[in-house]
């Protein structure tokens, strides 16, 4: 904290605020306080005494960032936003680029595969009392949106065939009907069908796609990923879809908040590598809904630049806490 003494208008000003964002949280019927999963605290490797959620990599002449994002394990947009102002194509030898290594989870069912396309990133729940793995992905592009809500996977195919929906055909009328295994297949080397017909979540041919809005709605992993999720993933396995650009948890006796760009914004990112800063109240709300009777502890002015800048890693908005 400040060692200046705080006016009594802006004392005033501060409480106001408060007051309004609880207000505003009441009435969008916002949840109250997550608690802490100890469990997945220690996967996620918070430490009270540390704000820092990513490393850093200092790049060298011949790096870009669309490859060291597949080498970290992370999607282009995700790493863009993490590094903004820095040509994607030349970081520049030195370059000191921050590097995500820790992500909180979204809201939803804690059990088979839970997509996040506001984060671009899938976490499968292989067994309740286990920790989740997550991958990054690809998602839909604008106008052909991937679909949010609850489905399962019907089935399992290695080496897919392709047949190309009537939609993409009228896009492209030289498309074969069918595209056999191989680098042409979009789909990879594997691919897991939704009961949402056409939906997919599957590799792809073009590992520089995923962590964008590239695909015709399906959902698509890098092909080291999707190897490891087709395995672990038994026909049944539920799927649910969420958008959740902002997640905030209770993690080490701390609130953290991780705010990626909106849909909107990674367009924006895909374009010119940046986007307009905006800040959503009710997303202020929410993290205040989050923290419950610890309200009084947050740093609204720290969640207010997450919030802005949208990084896409935590940040910690409260000292630590007794619980």
């Amino acid at each position: 904290m400040s060692g200046r003494a705080q006016e009594p208008s802006d004392l005033r000003s501060r409480l106001s605020r408060r007051r309004l964002l609880a207000a505003t949280a009441a009435l969008a019927g916002l949840p109250g306080c997550a608690g802490l999963d100890a469990r997945l605290a220690g996967l996620f490797g918070f430490a009270t005494d540390s704000d820092e959620a990513w490393t850093v990599y200092r790049a060298r002449h011949e790096d870009t960032l669309i490859e060291l994002a597949r080498t970290f394990r992370l999607g282009y947009v995700e790493f863009q936003a993490a590094n903004p102002g820095v040509d994607p194509w030349l970081p520049g030898e030195g370059t000191e680029l921050r590097v995500p290594t820790l992500h909180l989870l979204p809201d939803g069912p804690r059990r088979g595969i839970l997509v996040n396309v506001g984060d671009m990133r899938v976490y499968h729940f292989a067994r309740e009392d286990a920790a989740p793995r997550h991958y990054p992905i690809g998602i839909g592009r604008e106008g052909h949106d991937t679909p949010l809500g609850s489905t399962r996977v019907v089935r399992k195919r290695e080496n897919p065939t392709w047949y190309p929906p009537a939609s993409v055909r009228r896009e492209k009328p030289d498309l074969p009907r069918a595209v056999p295994p191989g680098p042409d297949n979009p789909l990879g080397s594997h691919a897991l069908y939704l009961a949402w017909p056409q939906y997919l979540v599957h590799g792809t041919n073009i590992p520089w796609s995923v962590g964008r809005r590239q695909s015709n709605g399906c959902i698509r992993l890098y092909p080291e990923d999707i190897a490891e999720l087709y395995a672990a993933t038994p026909v049944g396995t539920p799927v649910t879809v969420v958008d959740q650009p902002v997640k905030a948890q209770w993690l080490g006796g701390r609130l953290w908040v991780e705010a990626h760009p909106t849909l909107a914004q990674a367009n924006e990112i895909e374009e010119t590598g940046r986007f307009t800063p905006e800040l959503d109240t009710l997303e202020l709300a929410r993290v205040l809904a989050v923290a419950g009777a610890h309200g009084d502890a947050v740093d609204l002015d720290r969640v207010e630049q997450v919030l802005v800048e949208r990084r896409g890693y935590p940040v910690a908005v409260t000292p630590p806490l007794s619980a």
